[in-house]
């Protein structure tokens, strides 16, 4: 009897321990242990794409896509951002390439930002769109916010080539730092007027090593897009970097004003306005341009020429046509032109018109941009 006895208090014991170590083992913090392998490879959700990518064609026909990158750390530094890149031609489900890329900073200060531009390694007309999604990033040995960067002059320069109708950007400034730096750039991430803005592209100015308390004189001539309104003025070196600085691009300047272009219209050869119209039929561009003044004051006479340029809706609008005509403003006052056109191939297209002077000078804004629809 007092066998079975001690029988029973072990397996009560028994059944004890058993317990007992399974609450132990229930009670052990897991998440701990996930938080650990989150802190050696951090998740994207720490960083994000601030800005819609933007994709546009360099002048060799490489589609590059640009875009934005925030960190949401506010604490550590970042660097090896790796994005990828997805490249679609048309409404292609499958990309046509598969690239990987950084963004241009090489460090990300805490809650900061970086732009990035990555080309494709092929020259195809016809990607027309992008994907971008960021893989990875690794932290960083802290930067000093020791550089300054300002601008001193800045002025926008009409382009006097209808296929190549962008502007030139005239830019100067100033590069200030405290001590010895190598690996020196300055960057202008130019941007448009929508709400969030949209990064357009992204220009170096390679500066390399700078002494200490050295002032860099800082200098742009390169064409833009059309369409950017400013742009983010920013420089980083082996150790320091500096604030971003937004600089507006002042407005484009004519340097003589004398005609404004209005009343741009679409008509077929009976008069009638047009908003669609077919492939092969032939139409007239008409528009009422409005004289000032005389640019010749002796003569009383301004020769000008007009040109309509029709591009095809698109990323990278293609130019479907270019017609011109020559006339003679006698004195102020308003005057027609009429350009015919037979579209050859459907699909939306834009139409823009200009009047030069006889040397190739704008006298007149571009003037309204109208759409038509050719089926």
């Amino acid at each position: 009897m007092l066998h079975k006895i001690k029988l029973a208090i072990q397996r009560n014991l028994m059944q004890k321990l058993v317990l007992s170590a399974f609450l132990i083992l229930f009670l052990v913090p897991f998440s701990q242990v996930s938080s650990a392998q989150f802190t050696d490879n951090p998740s994207t959700l720490s960083t994000f794409l601030s800005t819609t990518p933007f994709v546009y064609h360099d002048s060799e026909g490489f589609a590059i896509v640009v875009g934005m990158v925030e960190s949401a750390n506010s604490q550590a530094f970042i660097t090896n951002v790796e994005l990828q890149v997805k490249f679609f031609v048309g409404s292609d489900s499958e990309p046509l390439e598969i690239l990987t890329g950084y963004t241009t900073l090489q460090v990300i200060p805490p809650n900061g930002q970086s732009p990035f531009a990555i080309r494709s390694d092929t020259a195809n007309p016809n990607i027309t769109k992008a994907s971008v999604s960021i893989l990875r990033f690794d932290s960083s040995e802290a930067k000093e916010k020791l550089l300054t960067v300002f601008s001193t002059d800045v002025f926008l320069e009409p382009s006097f080539d209808l296929l190549d109708p962008d502007p030139t950007l005239l830019f100067s400034g100033v590069l200030r730092n405290g001590d010895t730096i190598f690996n020196t750039n300055v960057y202008l991430a130019f941007y448009d007027v929508f709400e969030p803005s949209r990064v357009l592209g992204v220009s170096t100015i390679e500066i390399g090593d700078v002494e200490p308390n050295e002032e860099v004189l800082l200098e742009f001539n390169e064409k833009i897009n059309s369409s950017a309104v400013g742009f983010l003025l920013f420089s980083e070196s082996d150790k320091f970097y500096s604030d971003f600085v937004d600089v507006k691009i002042p407005p484009l300047q004519v340097s003589t004003k004398l005609v404004t272009i209005s009343d741009v219209t679409v008509e077929d050869t009976m008069g009638n306005k047009l908003s669609e119209i077919k492939v092969g039929s032939t139409v007239n561009i008409k528009s009422e341009t409005w004289i000032q003044f005389a640019a010749d004051q002796k003569s009383n006479e301004t020769a000008y020429t007009y040109y309509v340029q029709i591009k095809e809706s698109g990323t990278s609008p293609y130019v479907e046509y270019i017609g011109k005509f020559d006339g003679r403003f006698i004195g102020t006052g308003t005057e027609s032109q009429t350009i015919d056109w037979i579209p050859e191939k459907k699909g939306l297209f834009f139409i823009e018109t200009f009047v030069w002077d006889r040397n190739n000078i704008p006298i007149a804004e571009q003037g309204p941009i109208v759409l038509i629809i050719v089926n």
